[in-house]
């Protein structure tokens, strides 16, 4: 209720928010600009006074909200969608990278026909695999959709991104051994 009080008053909002990465608690005081619902989920889109930047918090992991009698910053509807909507996923930032993938061509079948990103660039190559390059901002949701592929996906590039996906694949497989 509170989030929705302060996003049609225009007003600040104070939140008790849970950290996904150690499971702590931040409390901030941001001015709300909009509620996206992505995957299933509700995220509220804010400008955080502490961090004096764009964020993304999960409305879920919000455990205490109040409207404040401040007015809320207003940031344009551009600058949202330039910042936020840059990169793969949730997790938004301004400068992205761009990943470069190659996907088997038994993967290609289905993967070909899917947009990850409104600025993806995909291709089939010679022998039927499919080359897709995006851009991301931060790699923690592109690793997990890397992951569902499997043996079916290879990151070409970044080096980082290909180390990290391949990090976690070992992790995985050394579960199974």
């Amino acid at each position: 209720e509170a989030l929705s009080l302060a996003l049609l008053r225009r007003r600040q909002l104070w939140i008790r928010h849970r950290k996904r990465g150690d499971g702590g608690e931040t409390e901030r005081t941001v001015s709300p600009q909009r509620l996206v619902h992505y995957r299933y989920n509700w995220y509220l889109d804010a400008w955080c006074h502490l961090r004096k930047d764009l964020r993304v918090f999960s409305v879920d992991a919000i455990r205490a909200a109040a409207v404040r009698e401040e007015p809320a910053r207003e940031v344009t509807d551009e600058s949202l969608d330039r910042v936020l909507g840059a990169g793969y996923g949730i997790f938004a930032g301004a400068e992205t990278q761009v990943a470069v993938l190659r996907f088997t061509p038994e993967a290609a079948r289905w993967v070909a026909d899917e947009v990850w990103h409104s600025r993806q660039v995909g291709r089939i190559e010679a022998g039927g695999s499919y080359r897709l390059e995006l851009p991301y901002s931060r790699e923690p949701e592109l690793v997990m959709d890397l992951l569902r592929h499997g043996v079916g996906v290879e990151v070409l590039g970044p080096p980082a991104l290909r180390e990290r996906v391949a990090r976690e694949l070992a992790a995985a497989a050394r579960q199974y051994a």
